[in-house]
């Protein structure tokens, strides 16, 4: 995925946990149409980037951090 897809995916994951709160990467997947294995690499990059945070709660969540 070039570099520009990438960080359209990344905003694209972004204002969807705006709008949904917590959710598990596959959702995000298929609300975006995309390939989890591609949401999943922009969705780690993000946590990278400290602007989502991973849950456990009997299973893996994703969310926006806290400002």
């Amino acid at each position: 995925m070039a570099d520009q897809s990438m960080e359209e995916l990344k905003q694209k994951i972004i204002e969807f946990l705006k709008k949904s709160g917590q959710t598990k990467n596959r959702d995000v997947a298929a609300a975006l149409g995309v390939e989890k294995r591609l949401v999943d690499n922009a969705i780690g990059e993000l946590s990278r980037e400290g602007v989502i945070e991973y849950l456990y709660l009997n299973g893996s969540f994703i969310k926006l951090k806290d400002a």
